[in-house]
């Protein structure tokens, strides 16, 4: 004897709601394999526990109801080959999605926890002792902007030569290069095979601020105006790193070199 199971059975073996069941009973998707003539409870098959649990698969590849209806009319083996592999492309696409997700909310997380750990911003100018840093600059990118900075750092591996991209890494950092007005964005090198096309930033003592996106000209013209004061001389550039605040915000740490080009360690 065929076994028969509730709306609420066959809801919880399919991992879908009771209403979920009743309006693909409506729209004729899956039809119960028997109703009770008086109190009208529907009793479901195990024929249609597995018609629910393959709905619920290709609910998962973004089908439409329609399109699932027609799928599961499919009586030619042509089709369903055709189908199922396509069905595997899809899914495979998903999971190399997900995955990259992934990598950037692990990436993310690690980034909150850096900056939690270092406390609030600082509200005073300070000064830095930083090692000397080799970055390569952008051609086009000038400011940071949310469709940038989520994958920072591809577009500076696509202005490498595709024979050189492998002998550079990058630091997980995005920041701003300002000299002689121009303002470019950058990325610290790690590994570099030569210094051919980067940018040189002096090591030596360096007078920060952090700020707000609109606190950042005055806040770089103060502490250059700062510098000049202390050495005799305007600073020869800027630099503006890009610190996460939160999921869609950011601030800013300034810094501007209080010593001239060679007096450092590069």
């Amino acid at each position: 004897m065929e076994n028969f199971f509730t709306i609420r059975q066959a809801a919880q073996r399919a991992g879908m709601t009771e209403e979920t069941l009743r309006h693909y009973d409506r729209i004729g998707l899956v039809k119960p394999a028997r109703r009770d003539d008086w109190t009208r409870y529907r009793y479901y098959s195990q024929q249609d526990i597995v018609r629910l649990n393959t709905i619920a698969a290709l609910r998962c590849m973004d089908l439409s109801l329609k399109e699932i209806g027609q799928v599961l009319d499919y009586d030619d083996l042509g089709q369903i080959t055709a189908f199922l592999k396509d069905a595997e492309r899809v899914a495979d696409e998903k999971i190399a999605n997900l995955r990259q997700a992934k990598e950037k909310i692990r990436a993310a997380r690690r980034d909150y926890e850096q900056k939690q750990k270092a406390g609030a911003p600082a509200q005073e100018p300070f000064i830095r002792e930083l090692p000397g840093r080799m970055i390569l600059l952008s051609p086009e990118l000038e400011t940071p902007a949310l469709d940038n900075l989520w994958n920072y750092l591809h577009p500076f591996y696509q202005q490498l030569p595709p024979e050189r991209r492998a002998a550079y890494t990058f630091e997980d950092l995005a920041g701003v290069y300002t000299c002689q007005g121009r303002s470019r964005m950058f990325a610290v090198c790690a590994r570099y095979p030569d210094t051919a096309g980067l940018t040189a930033l002096p090591g030596g003592r360096y007078l920060c601020a952090d700020c707000a996106q609109d606190q950042l000209e005055s806040r770089r013209q103060a502490l250059t105006q700062a510098v000049r004061g202390r050495t005799g001389r305007a600073p020869a550039f800027s630099i503006a790193l890009v610190v996460v605040s939160g999921i869609l915000q950011w601030h800013y740490q300034l810094q501007v070199p209080l010593m001239q080009a060679g007096d450092g360690q590069a």
